[in-house]
């Protein structure tokens, strides 16, 4: 079935993929190489884009099809767990960037992994986020950003974070988002993908505990 999900989520077949994914979690599939396999028939759909044989939309509709795996993953996972949250993470995409759809991607799995999100949406004020994580007693904030414009806005907001909440890690991502960037805007991580940024969350929060 994994091979299917992958040809499914590449042909853009939205119904079928969806049906992939809640019969292999109903049979007890691992969310996350369920997740990997969407990703893989992603990859698919951008290699076709950017050989021209499929459109912008095309690409659109594979981002909004993953997102839909992935809130059904979070969703079965956190109906699974129901435990005390691991921690609280402030996320947002910045100012002068509207996209979402990685965003939301990554809330739905620190959410399936047990993660108090507090989503802060798409053009956000640095000012904003501060108050975010200054109201929500967050210790990791995830900036978000899908143009190369909002780079000077992430590191604004990075630098209004490291003064009044010195404290909190901050982990970045986005397609055009480079290790380069990230050292840049002076965030203390770059996730890769959705995967990766939950693995940063869980090693900064058991470094939390070990320190504490």
């Amino acid at each position: 079935m994994r091979e299917e999900l992958i040809k499914a989520v590449g042909d853009l077949e939205e119904e079928r993929a969806l049906e992939i994914v809640e019969a292999e979690l109903d049979l007890g599939a691992d969310p996350l190489e369920l997740l990997a396999d969407a990703r893989e028939g992603m990859s698919f759909v951008g290699q076709q884009f950017e050989s021209g044989d499929y459109f912008l939309s095309d690409l659109v509709m594979s981002g909004e099809l993953f997102k839909q795996i992935a809130g059904m993953i979070s969703s079965r996972l956190g109906a699974r767990q129901r435990v005390e949250p691991k921690g609280k993470i402030v996320m947002a995409t910045v100012k002068g960037d509207i996209h979402d759809i990685g965003k939301d991607i990554v809330v739905s799995l620190l959410q399936g992994a047990s993660y108090e999100v507090l989503d802060l949406g798409v053009d956000v004020p640095a000012e904003w986020i501060v108050e975010g994580a200054r109201t929500s007693g967050a210790s990791i904030v995830g900036l978000s950003g899908l143009l190369t414009i909002a780079f000077d806005p992430m590191k604004e907001t990075i630098e209004a974070l490291r003064q009044q909440c010195p404290s909190v890690k901050i982990m970045i991502g986005g397609a055009p988002v480079t290790e380069s960037v990230r050292v840049y805007v002076g965030a203390d991580a770059l996730g890769k993908d959705a995967q990766s940024a939950v693995a940063i969350a869980d090693r900064w929060v058991a470094e939390e505990r070990e320190d504490g």
